[in-house]
């Protein structure tokens, strides 16, 4: 079995095409334009806005650590006995799980009271968040 190539001659030399041209040159620019702006976009555009996003998960955050706070809080009680929440409890959740150094009482109470009444707490729950 024999393999045979042919090469046909056009005559015409095209040693680079503009397609494949203008391909490297717009993969160059993406890559300074990524260099000069790198991690800009990640920045908040204003100051307000990233206000308003760190309340957000703050506020969130301080949700979340009022349930694990009432599932903690359920899972230690025996069989016939209230659940026992208290305000420490979120406190203490919110600085170990999101390392928030300083939680007032008044935002952890406000966290707790939304939970235990979204999640029918009132049932098999005691709390001091109304007080």
């Amino acid at each position: 079995m024999t393999i045979t190539t042919r090469v046909v001659n056009t005559g015409q030399m095209r040693p680079h095409a503009p397609g494949g041209l203008l391909f490297v040159a717009l993969g160059l620019i993406l890559v300074a334009a990524g260099y000069i702006w790198r991690g800009r976009v990640l920045r908040p555009l204003s100051v307000k806005r990233a206000q308003a996003a760190v309340v957000r998960d703050r506020s969130r955050n301080l949700l979340r650590s009022a349930d694990m706070a009432i599932a903690e809080a359920r899972r230690r009680a025996a069989h016939d006995e209230p659940a026992i929440v208290t305000v420490g409890d979120v406190t203490r959740v919110a600085r170990q799980h999101y390392g928030y150094l300083v939680v007032e009482r008044e935002e952890a109470a406000a966290a707790l009271r939304r939970r235990y009444e979204a999640s029918d707490c009132w049932v098999d729950c005691v709390t001091d968040a109304f007080n």
